[in-house]
């Protein structure tokens, strides 16, 4: 599809690597209403898209996402309620509603700073992976404000309660290399070697059957907050719905070149699957 312009965000592609940036260098990438509305509509549109098999978040400047503009996201729509409404509605549907159920891969790709409700967009992507010296922080405490909206939810879903609990109420900042130890983020990486490793692992990905990715993302969501009983019945009618979905797992190919053809074995990468 021809992807449209927008003031606030670029789209760039790298074959079916597609990367949303962005692009607000000199406020740091802080989220403006107008960011937001654009974001919005470029990633409904790319879910869309059949030419995008992986999707990466990244930052244009030297900083990933500095949280909302206090500025214009808070103090200039406070005296317009219509306008706080609709920009704070597409700021959680675009960071939370349609990233976190996006179909294809998401890969945050994080450089200096990813700060407050950057928090949000960082959990709703699959996967994350952060320079070593980048800044993460809530300094949300600071302001006399609480990390809303869905960051101290998205904190108690990914960090042990005693971390959650440590950098929300102190604001301390912590580097790409804590986010990793405490389990925020999937790698710290060299800052010159972050493009590298999130190619790696979006190409990675691209080798994998896609309607595998995705009913496996999809499980791994829902399954976390239920019982077991529940889980397994969940599983169960998951993996009828992607057989049905997807004619190679329908044929079992996969299960079929590891115990017939011995031509795949686990642990040597995914199997060589026929190319479109």
């Amino acid at each position: 599809m021809a992807d449209k312009t927008y003031e606030n965000i670029k789209i760039e592609r790298q074959g079916q690597i597609t990367f949303v940036t962005l692009n607000r260098p000199e406020k740091r990438n802080a989220m403006s209403p107008g960011l937001h509305y654009d974001m919005e509509d470029a990633l409904l549109r790319l879910d869309d898209d059949e030419q995008t098999r992986v999707l990466v978040l990244a930052g244009a400047g030297e900083a990933w996402c500095a949280g909302q503009d206090l500025k214009l996201y808070f103090r200039e729509t406070a005296n317009n309620p219509a306008e706080r409404k609709k920009s704070n509605t597409s700021s959680h549907n675009w960071r939370w509603h349609i990233l976190s159920k996006f179909s294809k891969p998401t890969i945050a790709m994080v450089q200096g700073y990813c700060f407050g409700g950057a928090f949000t967009q960082l959990c709703a992507c699959d996967y994350a992976i952060a320079a070593e010296d980048a800044t993460f922080g809530l300094s949300e405490v600071n302001w006399g404000i609480l990390p809303g909206g869905v960051v101290s939810w998205n904190l108690t879903e990914n960090l042990l309660p005693r971390h959650a609990m440590y950098y929300a109420t102190t604001g301390e900042p912590f580097s790409g290399k804590r986010a990793e130890e405490i389990g925020l983020i999937n790698f710290a990486v060299p800052k010159d070697q972050l493009m590298a490793r999130t190619m790696e692992l979006a190409n990675k990905l691209l080798k994998l059957n896609p309607s595998v990715v995705r009913f496996t993302k999809e499980a791994i969501r829902a399954v976390t907050h239920m019982r077991e009983p529940e889980a397994r019945d969940y599983l169960g009618v998951k993996q009828d719905g992607l057989a049905k979905a997807d004619k190679e797992i329908g044929d079992k190919v996969g299960m079929k070149k590891f115990l017939d053809e011995k031509s795949y074995r686990p642990g040597l990468g995914p199997y060589q699957r026929p190319t479109d």
